[in-house]
């Protein structure tokens, strides 16, 4: 029997916790939608750089919809957010930037990523995945490698910029033609 918490010597003349039956509740019908404030953001974005303006977007989905090697989604003076995606044994590269520091954030699929502060000594090694957040201090060598088998999905935020605005690197060897 249920006892009302500050009346303890009083129990409730009714035996149930709520002050009707369940069946007085009934069930609500969701007709398949999630509920209220979990709708997913799912649009067809258009990918390109949209800084220095204000700006909002869903960046998982951005990440995940976009097929290029790197595009720069935002660029202002101070920092930069480019989307990067993976082929399945495809890498980054090694690489290091002596005055930027570096965010990435994996989106979806695995891999491994390697830092070190020198080129021949990747002391760090780390496995990530979907969720997995990566700081690269300034001055440090680093590399990001897809060892799954779906496409690595990620974004980048580099402060301050490291690309042109308006960088669009289809492939890796479009980015190293442009580098």
């Amino acid at each position: 029997m249920y006892t009302v918490p500050f009346l303890p010597s009083y129990p409730s003349v009714y035996p149930y916790v709520h002050p009707y039956p369940v069946y007085v509740y009934p069930p609500v019908h969701d007709h398949g939608r999630p509920p209220y404030g979990l709708v997913p953001y799912r649009e067809n974005i258009k990918l390109n750089d949209y800084g220095p303006e204000p700006f909002v977007i869903s960046i998982s989905e951005a990440a995940k919809q976009n097929d290029a090697y790197r595009i720069a989604l935002w660029t202002g003076p101070h920092l930069q957010v480019t989307l990067m995606s993976l082929h399945v044994g495809e890498d980054i590269g090694l690489e290091i930037h002596p005055h930027v520091d570096q965010f990435l954030r994996i989106e979806q699929g695995e891999g491994i990523v390697r830092m070190g502060k020198r080129k021949e000594e990747l002391t760090f090694e780390k496995n990530v995945r979907a969720g997995s957040a990566i700081m690269v201090p300034a001055g440090t060598w680093h590399n990001v490698i897809n060892t799954g088998t779906i496409p690595l999905k990620l974004y980048s935020i580099y402060a301050p910029p490291q690309h042109p605005r308006g960088t669009v690197h289809r492939t890796k060897a479009d980015a190293l033609a442009a580098e």
